[in-house]
């Protein structure tokens, strides 16, 4: 998955990187290398901790050196681990709705997001203590939020203080409360602690060096998506399927230019991993990956341009599990270089759709993997022909949830699995003239009964969640509407009057109107409509 390629250039650069706070100490960290050699990469496996340097094994398979799983010569020893003491993405700062409580889901856990009127965050358990309903699907009242069912109010740290139907002289029980979870607003992200029983750790709330550079902008797209994290976080650190997948969607994508890729790995941690790689044929490995638990990918470089100034490019991919065969993305690409001028004439909700359509390329074999793991119920060592040119990320990933996947809800690691517990849950959208009017109100986000939740509609899975492009697309349906009923009035007028050059002013006007309700629907189309392939169109 790419918007923008930036990881292209053969000059080998090193970062100072900071994905978390330093690593808790008692952390093991190991470094492979396919022939270990003193350099000054080593400082990036070292970190400050004790380094167990050895060389990698070979593969399972030696016959031609293609196939790599990277198996570890010791046994994994399986700590103790808590999904839940860990730190997830909600939701981009900028799109957290002002007026509407905001329902999302980590795994399988319920909860809702809102401001009060102060404008301060908070985030509850997604489940009214009166009988059960969702809380995100009620209204924020003076700054406390309402639960429609029967306007229970609750407000600060889960209590309630107002129940309509309580008598005048009754206290409100103690018991009326709602279980909260502590979030924190960083870098433009607001990240939810799931655990209700261990304080928030800050140090591990991701921070990332390059977005607190001076001068670094970046472009952010949110995205829902209809498989599970472990399968979008494995098509994310895969950039050997970027010139097949994504051919000619920006400027970088060419299905020609696929070939073998080079990688290293330099840290392995129980927090994640990381490394450099490049193409294979350049002898150089100027991009650096690493992955940290428990859904943060980044890809970084620096590039010293003709001034010998350095510029610094991030691809930071913030991946959230929304439940079985479910993620949401948060994707930000940027850099510290100035934008070019022709990038500039372009308005974001257009790299956003474009960013849409990246991930439409992808979907159809994504959601079909998801479909083969949960069928075949065994672990991916079983199923994949990993290869050393592409796929080194791919085994890392799967080895590190190994590791820890016995502390999470379900997961396919590459010797173990540990199938779902829980049944998934099945959402329907909204039946019925009322609900179907709720459902496309300001509020949730749409404009219209085409825009039912529905994770295969462009629409429903970013514009919803992305105040620019919904302000952007109600702009152009008003423009629209506005536009063509200019035409038709101007039609209207030229058939009434009875001078050849007033009828010639008039239609021509009226095509004017016409070619800007044709752009208008154009603009709505390539926000609401999926992307299509070429090959595949009947």
């Amino acid at each position: 998955m790419a918007l923008v390629n930036p990881f292209v250039s053969p000059t080998r650069t090193f970062l100072p990187l900071r994905v978390s706070a330093p690593p808790n100490k008692g952390l093991r960290w190991t470094v492979y290398s396919a022939s270990f050699k003193p350099s000054l990469r080593s400082k990036h496996a070292t970190c400050g901790a004790t380094a167990d340097l050895k060389a990698a094994p070979l593969a399972d398979s030696e016959a031609d050196g293609a196939v790599l799983v990277v198996p570890t010569t010791e046994e994994e020893v399986k700590g103790e681990y808590d999904w839940t003491e860990e730190w997830y993405p909600l939701y981009l700062t900028k799109n957290v709705p002002e007026d509407a409580p905001l329902g999302l889901t980590v795994f399988d856990k319920q909860v809702v997001l809102f401001k009060d009127g102060n404008g301060q965050l908070h985030c509850y358990e997604d489940r009214c203590p009166h009988r059960l309903a969702k809380l995100s699907e009620g209204q924020l009242i003076d700054g406390r939020l309402e639960c429609l069912y029967h306007g229970w109010q609750f407000e600060g740290e889960g209590k309630c203080v107002k129940i309509p139907q309580l008598p005048a002289d009754a206290k409100i029980p103690r018991t009326a409360c709602v279980k909260t979870y502590e979030v924190r607003d960083s870098q433009g992200v607001i990240w939810v602690w799931m655990s209700l029983k261990t304080p928030p750790n800050d140090s591990k709330l991701p921070w990332f060096e390059n977005f607190a550079r001076p001068g670094f902008r970046d472009i952010s797209t949110v995205h829902e998506l209809p498989y599970d994290h472990s399968i979008l976080l494995e098509n994310l650190m895969d950039p050997a399927h970027i010139p097949i997948s994504h051919d000619r969607t920006d400027w970088t994508a060419k299905r020609e230019n696929a070939r073998p890729l080079s990688f290293e790995v330099t840290e392995r941690t129980d927090r994640g991993f990381a490394g450099w790689w490049g193409a294979e044929k350049d002898g150089s490995r100027p991009n650096f990956l690493r992955f940290g638990a428990p859904c943060v990918l980044q890809n970084n470089r620096e590039m010293v341009d003709k001034n010998g100034v350095t510029n610094y490019f991030s691809g930071l991919f913030l991946c959230r599990p929304t439940g079985q065969g479910k993620s949401m993305l948060i994707v930000r690409f940027g850099s510290t270089r100035s934008s070019s001028p022709l990038a500039k004439l372009f308005p974001e909700w257009y790299f956003h759709q474009n960013a849409s359509k990246v991930f439409e390329q992808d979907m159809g074999f994504l959601s079909s993997q998801n479909e083969i793991l949960l069928k075949e119920k065994v672990p991916t060592k079983q199923l994949y022909l990993n290869l050393k040119s592409s796929d080194t990320w791919v085994a890392e990933y799967r080895k590190w949830m190994d590791k820890v996947g016995h502390g999470m809800p379900y997961h396919f690691g590459h010797s173990t699995i540990s199938l779902p517990k829980e049944p998934a849950v099945v959402e329907h959208a909204p039946a019925g003239l009322v609900a179907g009017q709720s459902a496309s109100s300001p509020a949730k986000g749409g404009i219209g009964t085409m825009h039912a939740p529905n994770l295969a509609n462009r629409y429903f899975r970013h514009v919803i969640h992305c105040q620019g492009c919904r302000t952007a697309v109600k702009a152009f349906q008003a423009w629209k509407n506005a536009l063509s009923a200019v035409a038709v009035t101007l039609v209207g007028l030229a058939i009434l009057v009875s001078g050849k050059q007033w009828k010639a002013i008039l239609l021509a006007s009226a095509s004017l109107c016409s070619i800007g309700v044709y752009a208008c629907s154009s603009a709505i189309a390539m926000n609401t409509t999926n992307f299509v392939r070429t090959h595949r169109r009947l």
